[in-house]
């Protein structure tokens, strides 16, 4: 497929025809409908296993025990909910067992064929992921046929001869989905939660990319956050001051800037004459993890899965350094790591006491299950779909779960971008100008009141301890 302009809009279904929105309207209630059994599935073991059951059966064999065999049945029948004991100590012990033993679940079942009509979805608008002689495809194939180590020899022979930039990028508009039903289907029970969390939409605190709790992430990054005022350099002052209009120049802004803790905050007198804060937020920095910095590969992780980490507490410090007047009005414009950061300080109380916060856009970001505390916060999603980041907390870019009404989201693609180059803030700003400029211009709209004379420009570097 050649990369050729397109029209981005916003949207919450995928597909263009009535067949294709009926088809994503199955897949969600699908989807709904599989987390409701595994519900019940966990709410029957919950009395099942409870003591005060066994206890009665033994005070009153005559009812109690056809009671308890009844509940057992309930959570064995394959003609039923198949194997579904789930939840609590016990729960999660039956089913490690029956995953060993290859027991079949009504709820993974459901869920599975969910997850297969949303990637046929995306299939409509990427042909690639149909392709029978695709790496893709062959990688679903192996996982429908229960071939784990099959589908990663498949997808390792395809880095090899595609190279890891052109497949993760083939892979990226579906990645969700595909991991989902991936970790649903393997001998791995412990990956479970965040697989369900895509099927469903309910985050809680769990990740597609690897399966395990926030609260891991949480312990590894561990920094107070700090912000120290620094004084600009005489080019990039003038880099940053040439670039104050389009959402397109703030991201050449943050990309002159840099990824290495640096926080911009631009003081503007709004068309009212009222002043107004433009504040900039780059994203993850390359390289290992660095206990200096709070953009690092541990912060971007957490800051999925978490509101409160270093980077938001540093942001936040930060603003408080910068004078700014309390209820003043202010925008938060972030790029990956940026971008979910400013969607955790939108969400904080504190914050929100002491200024408006009008709008959060986030660019190549994964926010889908973070909320602003004031619903009036304009929030605003660009997303390049081949870009995998933004889909790592379990929404794909052209997903079936709808998100709210006020927000808005704006998807496109461009074949001529590999992962993660198709990530990068420069490229984001070449795509918004040349292939979607009417996102581009939606977003300036939204950002009329910020496009008004620079006062001051302040610069923070941001610390992690």
């Amino acid at each position: 497929m050649s990369a050729a302009p397109q029209s981005a809009q916003p949207h919450a279904h995928p597909g263009g025809d009535d067949a294709s929105r009926a088809l994503a309207d199955i897949a969600r209630r699908l989807g709904t409908a599989a987390g409701a059994v595994r519900d019940a599935g966990r709410t029957v073991t919950a009395v099942a296993t409870d003591p005060r059951l066994a206890a009665t059966a033994l005070r009153h064999p005559r009812t109690g025990r056809p009671a308890a065999a009844a509940l057992r049945r309930a959570l064995t029948d394959p003609d039923g909910l198949g194997y579904a004991p789930d939840g609590g100590r016990a729960g999660r012990a039956a089913r490690l067992a029956g995953v060993l033993r290859g027991r079949e679940s009504l709820a993974v079942t459901m869920a599975v064929t969910a997850l297969k009509l949303r990637i046929d979805l995306c299939a409509l608008r990427h042909p690639e992921l149909r392709d029978a002689d695709g790496p893709v495809r062959k990688l679903l194939d192996a996982v429908e046929r229960d071939q784990h180590v099959e589908a990663m020899r498949i997808y390792r022979d395809a880095v090899r001869t595609e190279g890891g930039e052109k497949v993760l990028a083939t892979l990226a508009p579906a990645f969700a989905e595909i991991a989902a039903w991936n970790a649903l289907v393997d001998e791995n029970p412990l990956n479970d939660r965040g697989a369900w969390d895509v099927v469903t939409g309910r985050m809680d605190g769990y990740g597609v990319v690897v399966g395990t709790s926030g609260a891991l992430w949480e312990l590894l990054d561990r920094g107070r956050g700090r912000a120290q005022r620094i004084e600009p350099g005489v080019g990039l002052l003038a880099v940053i001051d040439r670039c104050n209009v389009s959402v397109t120049d703030h991201l050449r802004c943050l990309s002159a800037v840099g990824t290495t803790g640096r926080l911009i905050v631009q003081r503007r007198t709004g068309p009212d004459g009222s002043p107004r804060y433009l504040v900039l937020l780059a994203g993850m920095a390359a390289g290992n993890p660095d206990n200096q910095s709070p953009q690092d590969l541990v912060g971007a992780v957490h800051a999925v899965s978490a509101a409160r980490t270093p980077y938001s507490r540093a942001v936040i410090r930060a603003l408080k350094q910068a004078g700014i007047e309390k209820g003043a009005k202010m925008a938060l414009v972030g790029h990956s790591q940026g971008g979910i950061t400013a969607m955790n300080v939108a969400g904080a109380r504190a914050v929100n006491e002491a200024f408006e916060i009008t709008h959060v856009v986030a660019i190549g970001s994964p926010i889908d299950y973070k909320r602003p505390y004031d619903p009036r916060t304009q929030v605003v999603s660009l997303v390049n779909e081949h870009d995998v980041v933004p889909a790592l907390e379990g929404r794909s870019p052209y997903s079936v779960l709808p998100l709210p009404a006020e927000w808005l989201e704006f998807t496109w693609f461009d074949d001529s971008h590999t992962f993660p180059q198709c990530h990068n803030a420069l490229i984001y700003a070449d795509n918004l100008d040349r292939l979607v400029p009417e996102a581009r211009d939606r977003v300036d709209e939204l950002l009329a009141d910020y496009h008004g004379p620079v006062e001051a420009t302040l610069l923070f570097r941001l610390f992690d301890r």
